[in-house]
């Protein structure tokens, strides 16, 4: 069951603002709606709002249980663009995101300087969207310079992550990411880790999607974990990322063993 005092994570409290310090639904959702049948939405209509007590928080879950439904949906109503970007961004190549976010209602006690929406699955067209405002000499000259100074097509999956993060986050920002080590190595995993510490402490927050038990282990995070059975707090090394991975890293052999035997 979901707690909605802010809870203790990792040995960390905190008591400054946060840009988002709890969501909740705003209206009652219709009942012919397919978001009824997600978890995340299940609990959010029993306990009627999820608190965010850390610089960074972590939904986590299997595929499908709606970890980044809730994450898209925190984005847009905050303004973001559904495909990524910042709130300037206004293109859409496939409108597919939930209505999820119709629903729902932000409480905040300061209002962010800067902040980015990232998604992995439409990076691409971010990128896209990028080189095109900077050819246009309406949005000012050298906007590419802000990320980095080369087009973000012109790098590797994983360069053009990073280049993001590291020239264009710039602190005092909400920073939503889903899924951003899907481009990373364990080492690129490591260094972004550094990046976030970094802008955490100059006045940042960070709400993250994600399924790697590398960028789970951020220091005093706060972990939601998301299933059929709704959302709960956890900490990291009950997370069945950590205790999967771990499983196999201490003996590959005999699971694999087990998992291609026939």
């Amino acid at each position: 069951m979901l707690v909605l005092a802010r809870v203790v994570v990792g040995g960390a409290i905190a008591l400054d603002r946060k840009y988002i310090e709890r969501v909740k639904l705003s209206k009652r959702i219709d009942s012919d709606s397919y978001l009824l049948d997600l978890p995340v939405v299940q609990t959010l209509i029993k306990t009627k709002e999820l608190v965010f007590s850390s610089d960074v928080t972590f939904f986590i879950g299997e595929n499908g249980t709606g970890k980044s439904t809730l994450l898209e949906a925190i984005a847009v109503a905050y303004g973001f663009n559904a495909e990524g970007g910042t709130k300037n961004f206004s293109f859409s190549t496939n409108a597919t995101h939930s209505e999820l976010y119709a629903y729902l209602t932000l409480s905040r006690s300061q209002y962010a300087k800067d902040g980015f929406f990232l998604r992995a699955e439409s990076f691409y067209n971010v990128a896209t969207n990028i080189d095109e405002m900077d050819s246009q000499s309406s949005f000012g000259p050298g906007l590419i310079n802000s990320y980095g100074g080369k087009s973000l097509h012109k790098q590797s999956h994983g360069e053009s992550f990073l280049a993001l993060v590291q020239n264009r986050f710039g602190g005092n920002g909400l920073y939503i990411l889903d899924e951003p080590e899907a481009a990373l190595s364990p080492l690129r995993l490591l260094t972004l880790i550094a990046e976030i510490n970094t802008l955490v402490k100059n006045n940042s927050q960070f709400i993250i999607a994600t399924h790697s038990p590398i960028l789970m282990a951020y220091p005093n995070a706060q972990i939601y974990q998301i299933n059929d059975l709704g959302i709960e707090p956890v900490s990291y090394k009950e997370t069945e990322h950590y205790q999967l991975t771990k499983q196999f890293l201490d003996n590959p052999e005999q699971m694999l063993k087990y998992l291609l035997e026939e």
